[in-house]
């Protein structure tokens, strides 16, 4: 286990992620061919609409073994999206890696899908190195690019390799930690590469970064500070990586390093970084978990001898095994055949193949390990999230947190004959993306789909279209309301129900009030004595409650940001049961939501608009038109960036608006922030259009 390594590669859009994967598996021995992304024959890109659109769409999985020191290793890599709509794919991937490897464009530096999915990182305090990529590109400043990872990422950024070269006089890398510089061959593909001597106009720079690196290294450890403070050059190699790991695995430090991976630069000497400083399953300390039986915590120490404790981050539909569990084992060991209990169903399933994965293709094994991470076939019940575990001592690895759809549309096939195929489709891919939701809509009678934005539902029309053969209409794309409270309520409600025999009593009192609390969305508190209403009427209440938040009393949208906390009530010796208080605790909260004075909220993202100077006016004033705000502008040699928050109901379209406003030279993203009162005047007219009512 001491010679894994579960890795991620995550970036911006268009960073390079997927071509720098390509070069992995090629010099690895993987592949026998480059793969690259602008031709379509990326093998990480290997769904049809990833190769279309040249934009990597669900994160695919691979293994890998390297040779470093005279030792092998193996490597799971999973290659993320860089786009913010398929954020859920880097979301549940980080949440089952050990490390990661941050990709960042020698010339766009950290861009704003950078920050997100670094802050994402640091939410599952994951350690990373940097990859500075496409140095050979015009306008590429490494050290630039370094200061901007500090700056901007609240970083700390170790500079490991020096180009040699920036733009088209980019021709090789210095390894400070060998001082050693290395140059690629162009005619083998980059597949041999040799030692060189270091230019003479580098020198003092590579002096300059090396000094910086080893003192670094020496202020670690107290033996090896004398050691340096007696002779500086009596430091080795081995110590130095030695140091620098330790600091990477404890989040203190992010060593940088460099090259140009379509230029096939600089790849080995990455994927010998990824083995050095990025930790194996036994770096990890022991996961806090809850054990199901007895309630109590309870540690799991990273074992093929433990007991099972296995999370599935991700489900696919495999068009010839079914249905697919992307699953990551923390401890124990299964083999094929084995019974699993699954801790969220309370049931046993049996796992009847077991497959290592390398992007859509799949190769059978027979058994795997703690600390590895493969696709399991078989188990009919299970969800993204899901822990599987030995029933002997069930245990619950905590979930994955995915975000709530800002979007919706109406969809119905062309013809009536697709509706079952339709739904069938629906169906599926619900199960493999958790940020895709699907209802219907009973006044209307349509089915509504819902997800994080217009480039993600555009993918899933051309997925029911390819892979399910459903040519659908769609409506104009919805924003995703919510309703919430201004302020604090109070309700009383006793559900009486007599029709002879035994009735239906249920007597509640509870407060609603707004919840401030970024993290959650509902909290349910139980402040009542036994003696008024028994414990066991607890969970029917807050069921009751949870139900009603589907529906907001102003226009039928879910509800959020409520806390309620139930204080008063009593029961009937005979009439009181568990639907009766499911029943009245879903009442009592509607009626409470009224007196609170529901309002409706609309989802505000963050903008980033990448433009040239004489654009800047133009294109703040139309985020002003918008209802939006700029909160900065950042100067990025001769372009400049606008960072605003907009609602997302003035953005439709915006993207062919942005096109012509600029000549087609400006570039935009669009990520959720946050959900916030939507203007009196803009929710009348979304009420009136939802309901007839004005108000």
């Amino acid at each position: 286990m001491n010679n894994v390594r579960n890795i991620g590669i995550m970036a911006h859009i268009d960073a390079g992620k997927t071509t720098t994967t390509e070069r992995i598996l090629y010099y690895t021995g993987v592949n026998y061919a480059l793969g690259e992304v602008h031709e379509g024959t990326a093998t990480m890109d290997w769904m049809p609409q990833e190769q279309e659109r040249g934009i990597t769409i669900t994160s695919a999985a691979t293994t890998v073994y390297w040779n470093f020191n005279n030792t092998l290793y193996k490597i799971n890599i999973i290659d993320t999206p860089g786009h913010v709509d398929f954020t859920v794919e880097v979301e549940r991937s980080l949440r089952v890696l050990d490390g990661a490897v941050a990709l960042f464009c020698g010339v766009g530096g950290v861009e704003p899908q950078s920050e997100t999915v670094w802050h994402q990182a640091d939410r599952y305090r994951i350690p990373r190195i940097c990859y500075v990529n496409k140095l050979d590109r015009q306008g590429a400043d490494f050290f630039k690019v370094v200061s901007q990872i500090k700056n901007k990422l609240g970083a700390n950024p170790i500079v490991m390799q020096i180009p040699l070269g920036e733009e088209e006089h980019f021709s090789g890398i210095v390894d400070l930690v060998s001082n050693k510089a290395f140059s690629w061959n162009d005619e083998s593909l980059g597949k041999e590469f040799h030692e060189v001597e270091i230019p003479g106009d580098f020198m003092s720079e590579v002096t300059q970064y090396r000094k910086m690196l080893i003192e670094g290294a020496a202020e670690e450890n107290d033996e090896l500070l004398e050691k340096y403070i007696s002779n500086p050059d009596s430091i080795t190699v081995e110590e130095i990586i030695e140091q620098v790991r330790k600091a990477t695995l404890e989040n203190r430090i992010t060593p940088v390093f460099c090259g140009s991976s379509f230029k096939n630069k600089g790849v080995q000497l990455l994927i010998d970084a990824i083995v050095a400083y990025l930790p194996s399953p036994l770096d990890l300390s022991a996961i806090e978990v809850e054990n199901i039986k007895t309630g109590q915590k309870q540690l799991i120490y990273h074992s093929p001898d433990a007991p099972l404790a296995a999370l599935a981050f991700k489900i696919s539909n495999d068009p010839y095994v079914g249905r697919v569990a992307f699953t990551r084992l923390y401890a124990g060991t299964i083999k094929t055949g084995d019974m699993v209990y699954n801790s969220a169903t309370e049931k046993k399933e049996r796992i009847s193949k077991i497959y290592r994965l390398h992007a859509n293709k799949h190769t059978a094994i027979d058994s795997v390990e703690a600390g590895d991470i493969v696709a399991l076939v078989g188990l009919k019940n299970i969800t993204t999230g899901h822990t599987l575990c030995d029933e002997k001592s069930p245990v619950f690895l905590e979930s994955i947190k995915f975000p709530e759809p800002v979007i919706s549309i109406a969809i119905e096939p062309k013809t009536q004959n697709d509706l079952e195929k339709l739904a069938f489709g629906l169906g599926r891919l619900t199960e493999e993306d958790p940020t895709f939701q699907v209802k219907i809509d009973e006044e209307l009678g349509q089915t509504i789909i819902s997800g994080m934005g217009e480039l993600h539902l555009e993918v899933i029309v051309d997925r029911l279209k390819r892979e399910f053969q459903v040519e659908c209409n769609l409506g104009k794309p919805q924003v995703a309301y919510k309703e919430s409270i201004v302020k604090q309520a109070t309700h009383r409600e006793v559900y009486k129900k007599q029709s002879g025999g035994k009735g239906k009593f249920a007597d509640i009192e509870l407060t609603v009030e707004p919840l401030n609390d970024p993290e959650k969305i509902f909290e349910f508190q139980w402040n009542v004595s036994a003696s008024h209403i028994p414990k066991q009427f607890e969970t029917p209440v807050e069921r009751g409650i949870r139900n009603a938040m589907t529906n907001g009393v102003l226009a039928g949208f879910p509800m959020m940001k409520i806390k309620v906390t139930v204080t008063g009530g009593s029961t009937h010796t005979v009439d009181s049961d568990n639907i009766a208080f499911e029943i009245c605790g879903s009442i009592a909260f509607k009626e409470a939501m009224r007196k609170a004075g529901s309002v409706l909220l609309e989802p505000v993202m963050k903008l980033h608009v990448i433009t040239p100077q004489d654009y800047v006016g133009d294109v703040s004033s139309d985020i002003t038109r918008r209802r939006g705000m700029v909160s900065g502008l950042d100067s990025q040699s001769h372009l400049q960036t606008i960072k605003a928050t907009v609602p997302l109901a003035s953005m439709f379209g915006y993207v062919t608006d942005l096109r012509s406003m600029s000549s087609g030279r400006a570039s935009s993203t669009l990520e959720f922030s946050h959900y916030s009162v939507t203007p009196m005047d803009i929710a009348k007219d979304v009420i009136y259009k939802i309901k007839g009512i004005l108000i």
